[in-house]
């Protein structure tokens, strides 16, 4: 039977296991590069045993970043850098994957523990930023996007191309491209943020336009050999979740056709009154609906972090791999807590030699009680 410990082959690349780490912003980079935070981050991931590790959204142009503090794809010196993060997670023996990404509306704010809020409009550190419509996300998102032109969306897609091109001569084996969370190629497809009236509006086949031109485009330049993905926001929970759902199936049918090989179940975040049902494995029932619907490999985050809920959730072939992403970062080595946790044979070998033989041959020699010292 298939579990989390299951090797997982797609195209020519093949997992050694189910578990992966999804996309995580860490907003520690200067002018879209990655420093010492970034290679120590992936190498401890890859380290604890994931299968797959994916770099966390990396702007295919500077103001395609969330915030100042993001990573970038848009010149040859970022590639060199994340080519550094590819070999180091691959040296692990994980898969290195990367999410190119542009935050659309969403760009130009401030990092989660500095306000998560739009940076203002007379901030240096700041840009315009830009999405289907000139309409504002709300909230703290409180700017209103330039409207883009059909010349700005079609550069966009050649930017989209060219990061992926420069994420493959980097050694990246596992491209996804962010299509979620309310950013830009999300926001094109929402009702909530789209209302154009020309070719890239309206009816679905206006609203997924950019989307698929840009799957199409990228697909032409990512080896065949290598899984093509895409993270997509299915649902909104903002009282048409049916109608979005059923849209989005269409649309993931596309992306099939397109040459997407795998998809990433994820929420819309098109809108900051959207009530969402935040609890254990919340979306693994709405990932199967759309991997049976589709026909598609999926995974799905949040709200995994239990390791026999994420077992669950494989086993029983809701999801083909579990994101694991938060336990991840309180645990880096959560594979192993995870493997001991469902009766693994020698659990400790989900570890590099080096940790694993050490921590087998001692493991029954008892910690030493904390002494307490008046």
């Amino acid at each position: 039977m298939t579990d989390l410990f299951t090797p997982y082959t797609l195209k020519s690349v093949t997992l050694r296991n189910r578990i992966a780490v999804p996309p995580m912003c860490q907003y520690m980079a200067t002018d879209g590069e990655v420093n010492s935070w970034h290679l120590g981050h992936y190498q401890s991931l890859a380290r604890g045993g994931a299968g797959l590790v994916i770099v966390e959204a990396t702007g295919v142009v500077p103001e395609g970043r969330i915030s100042p503090a993001c990573l970038g794809l848009w010149n040859d010196q970022q590639a060199q850098g994340l080519a550094q993060v590819a070999d180091l997670i691959r040296g692990e023996g994980s898969v290195p994957g990367i999410q190119i990404a542009h935050a659309g509306r969403k760009a130009s704010a401030n990092s989660p523990w500095e306000g998560d809020n739009h940076i203002a409009a007379d901030d240096s550190r700041g840009w315009q930023p830009v999405g289907p419509s000139a309409l504002a996300f709300g909230g703290d998102l409180t700017r209103v996007p330039d409207e883009m032109t059909s010349a700005d969306i079609q550069q966009t897609t050649q930017d989209f191309v060219d990061a992926a091109m420069r994420a493959r001569d980097a050694g990246f084996e596992w491209l996804e491209l962010h299509f979620a969370h309310g950013y830009l190629a999300q926001s094109f497809f929402s009702p909530h943020s789209n209302q154009r009236t020309d070719e890239y509006g309206g009816d679905y086949a206006g609203r997924s336009r950019f989307l698929l031109e840009t799957l199409r485009a990228v697909r032409q330049v990512w080896p065949e050999t290598l899984p093509l993905t895409i993270r997509f926001g299915v649902i909104e929970y903002d009282g048409r979740d049916e109608e979005t759902l059923v849209e989005s199936i269409q649309l993931i049918r596309d992306f099939k056709t397109e040459g997407c090989d795998f998809v990433s179940v994820s929420v819309g975040f098109n809108t900051p009154t959207a009530e969402i049902p935040w609890g254990p494995a919340f979306l693994a029932p709405i990932a199967q609906r759309v991997k049976e619907a589709a026909n598609i490999p999926v995974a799905t985050a949040w709200g995994l972090g239990a390791p026999r809920l994420a077992n669950k959730a494989v086993s029983s072939e809701q999801i083909d791999l579990a994101m694991i992403g938060r336990a991840h970062l309180e645990n880096p080595y959560w594979p192993l807590h995870a493997a001991r946790t469902l009766g693994k044979e020698r659990p400790t070998w989900v570890l590099p030699a080096p940790y694993a033989h050490w921590l087998e041959r001692y493991a029954s020699v008892p910690d030493l009680p904390e002494t307490v010292v008046s």
